[in-house]
C-alpha cells in the first residue's frame, strides 16, 4: 500500500464513517474499482482507531458529563443517559460477535453494497420528512432498544451505521441535531469495543509510514465530518446525502454492467 492509497482510504474512513454514506460500503467499493488490494489487519485497526479517537476529541465534554452524571445521579434524565446508550449498544455488540465473519465475507459484494445504500438512502430521506423536536434528554429504554437494533443492522457494509441509526432516531421523533448526536454518542463504546478486539491484530513491527499517514488522515477527517454534520443539520435536511447514497449504488450497478 502506497501512502496516496492510504491517505484516499483514510479520508473514506473519516467521512464515511460520520456521514450516513457507509466507510464500509466505500472501502470495499473504492479498491475494487481502482484494482488495489486489501489494505491489511494492521490498517483496518489503524483505522478504527483514528474513528475512536475523532469521537473522543469531539465529544469529551459530552463524554465526561455523561459518564460523571451517569455514576453519581444515575436516576436523574441526564444521568440515565449512560446507561441507555450501553443498553443500545448491545443489539449491535452481540451481531458484531456473531456476524462480523459473515459481514466480511459473503455481505460484501458490490451488488449487495449498492442495493443497500439505494434501500437505506430511501429509509433516511422517508425519516427526514417527519419534523421531531425530541431531544437527548427524551432518550428512553425503548428508543435505545429500538436505535440499537437498527445499529446491528449496518453490520452490513453500504447500510452506514451513522445512517440507520440517525435514520431510526428520526423515525422516533429526534430532531435532526438530536439524531445526529445520538448517532455519535453511540458510535463512541462500540467503536472501542471494535478497536480493542482488533487489537490482537496489530503488530507493531508492521506499522509504517503509509499506515501512520493513513491514521492521521482518517483522524482529522473524521473530527472534520462530525463538525460538519453537526453543524449541517441545524439549518439542512439530509436530503444531499440520500441524493449521494442513490448516486453511488447506480455507479456501482453501472461498473458491474459494464465490466
Amino acid at each position: 500500500m502506497t501512502i496516496f492509497q492510504a491517505i484516499v482510504l483514510g479520508l473514506v474512513q473519516g467521512l464515511g464513517e460520520f456521514l450516513p454514506i457507509s466507510s464500509s460500503g466505500h472501502l470495499v467499493v473504492i479498491p475494487d474499482l481502482l484494482g488495489w488490494q486489501y489494505q491489511g489487519l494492521d490498517f483496518d485497526v489503524l483505522l478504527h482507531l483514528a474513528t475512536l479517537a475523532a469521537i473522543l476529541a469531539y465529544f469529551w465534554k459530552d463524554w465526561h458529563k455523561i459518564i460523571k452524571t451517569g455514576l453519581t445521579d444515575p436516576k436523574s434524565s441526564d444521568g440515565k443517559i449512560l446507561w441507555l446508550l450501553a443498553l443500545a449498544t448491545i443489539p449491535g455488540g452481540l451481531a458484531g460477535l456473531f456476524l462480523n465473519d459473515l459481514a466480511e465475507t459473503a455481505l460484501r459484494a458490490p451488488g449487495l453494497i449498492a442495493v443497500t445504500l439505494i434501500v437505506f438512502a430511501a429509509a433516511l430521506w422517508a425519516a427526514d420528512r417527519k419534523t421531531g423536536q425530541t431531544a437527548l434528554t427524551g432518550f428512553t429504554a425503548k428508543t435505545a432498544l429500538l436505535i440499537g437494533l437498527a445499529q446491528a443492522v449496518a453490520l452490513v457494509p453500504g447500510v452506514s451505521r451513522s445512517g440507520i441509526t440517525i435514520t431510526a432516531a428520526l423515525f422516533l421523533g429526534f430532531s435532526r441535531t438530536e439524531a445526529a448526536r445520538i448517532s455519535f454518542l453511540l458510535a463512541t463504546p462500540i467503536t472501542a469495543a471494535a478497536a480493542v478486539l482488533a487489537l490482537k491484530h496489530l503488530s507493531f513491527s508492521d506499522i509504517s509510514a503509509p499506515l501512520i499517514c493513513g491514521f492521521l488522515t482518517a483522524l482529522v477527517s473524521g473530527w472534520a465530518a462530525i463538525r460538519f454534520l453537526m453543524k449541517y443539520v441545524q439549518s439542512n435536511t439530509y436530503t444531499v446525502f440520500v441524493l449521494y447514497r442513490i448516486a453511488l449504488g447506480l455507479v456501482i450497478f453501472g461498473t458491474m454492467f459494464f465490466r
